[in-house]
């Protein structure tokens, strides 16, 4: 049975507001399975968050370097705090990655396009983290504050649905 069929309602994780939030008031940005092939989605959002002036930390316990940043194996491994854990990882995978988020103390949990975990999801709120699922920190920066925003092209709405016209 898929999420959608237990009756779960992801669009509360796709607040808008909050996700304008999260993106001014982060300054570091854990990215759960970066990776240093150029290729991959981790990689390309990575660079394009540490462009944009977000520190950027790897974890992936396949890489020791990224960015020319030191890589951690874990969440719990890495040195200084981080604002908001991004997770580029299977759903099984999130509600450990979650307990671990509010373990070091970060402010958000952020799930890319394609990972949806309701069970992750709760266990990061009851944590005190805000939660953004299925969305790309990427695409969300560029639509509502990088230049997206500055041609006037944030219409609140990125999907690859139809909207129900009947």
């Amino acid at each position: 049975m898929t999420v959608q069929q237990q009756g779960f309602n992801i669009r509360q994780y796709q607040d808008p507001t909050v996700i304008r939030e999260i993106m001014l008031i982060a300054k570091t940005v854990a990215i759960v399975g970066l990776s240093s092939n150029e290729l991959r989605a981790s990689h390309f959002v990575g660079f394009y968050l540490k462009r944009h002036g977000y520190r950027v930390i790897g974890v992936n316990p396949n890489e020791t370097e990224v960015f020319g940043e030191k890589c951690y194996a874990t969440l719990s491994d890495i040195p200084e705090p981080v604002d908001v854990v991004d997770v580029f990882r299977a759903p099984q995978y999130v509600p450990e990655i979650a307990r671990e988020a509010v373990k070091i103390g970060a402010k958000a949990l952020w799930l890319q396009f394609g990972v949806i975990s309701p069970e992750g999801a709760e266990i990061a709120r009851q944590g005190g983290l805000q939660v953004v699922m299925d969305r790309c920190m990427k695409v969300e920066h560029a639509r509502s504050i990088g230049r997206m925003h500055w041609y006037g092209l944030n219409t609140g709405t990125i999907s690859s649905q139809r909207e129900d016209l009947g």
